[in-house]
């Protein structure tokens, strides 16, 4: 228990002190969770709409693929966009190996079939009166999928929320993928990795308790704006 209590203690004081190096991982930590998440939710949430909404030829293909994705294993995504982005590989020329933006990548297939799977599930959850409802009020195409969204906006940012959690405490992507460089690619979950293997559990508990205190916090504002949005 004492290196727990110390892990504790040093958390509080790498966060006071403003270590660079764990403010370094953070914003390693941050910057390609944000990527990731903009890059899966931007063609995560129409394809998701799409899903739960249409009934067409292939659909429940579509979802089967889409559910079957969501447990792929996470190193062997990593090791596929390794693949890709090697030398070797066809987008190797990019020189996104080993750098924010390919971590980035990796992670964008890991939670894009989460957004578009619970997405869907949250539109098939909805009366299905709202369609013909709104296209009586003279909606649109757009102004249809804006409508389903938002009367789902519950069970999507579920869906977000889920996804996020899962970007921002991935390994094996990040460390395929981006290295573990310090001071470039070395995330808050690389480095309590690489910090436990070598002993250092309390270093390893103080970077535990800062992405912690990430994701609680992430919680805590979108429960903020879950109330707000309620109606």
């Amino acid at each position: 228990m004492n290196y727990l209590l110390d892990g504790l203690s040093r958390a509080g004081g790498l966060l006071a002190s403003g270590d660079a190096e764990t403010f370094s991982a953070v914003s390693a930590t941050l910057e390609a969770t944000a990527l990731a998440m903009g890059a899966a939710l931007i063609p995560g949430l129409p394809a998701g709409f799409c899903l739960g909404y249409f009934r067409f030829p292939g659909r429940r293909f579509l979802r089967m693929i889409s559910d079957a994705l969501m447990a792929f294993p996470t190193v062997v995504i990593g090791l596929l966009v390794y693949a890709m982005l090697s030398r070797r590989g066809p987008f190797g020329e990019f020189g996104l190996l080993f750098t924010v933006p390919g971590m980035a990548l990796g992670l964008t297939l890991l939670a894009l079939p989460m957004i578009v799977s619970l997405t869907a599930s949250a539109v098939e959850q909805m009366d299905s009166r709202l369609r013909l409802t709104l296209l009586t009020l003279g909606a649109d195409s757009r102004q249809l999928l804006l409508g389903v969204l938002w009367e789902a906006r519950f069970g999507v940012l579920a869906g977000a929320v889920a996804a996020f959690g899962r970007v921002v405490s991935e390994v094996g992507i990040a460390m395929m993928v981006g290295g573990n460089i310090k001071w470039h690619t070395r995330t808050i979950t690389t480095a309590i990795a690489l910090e436990t293997g070598k002993g250092e559990f309390a270093q390893g508990v103080a970077l535990g308790v800062v992405l912690l205190g990430i994701a609680l916090g992430v919680n805590a504002a979108l429960a903020v704006l879950k109330r707000r949005m309620g109606p």
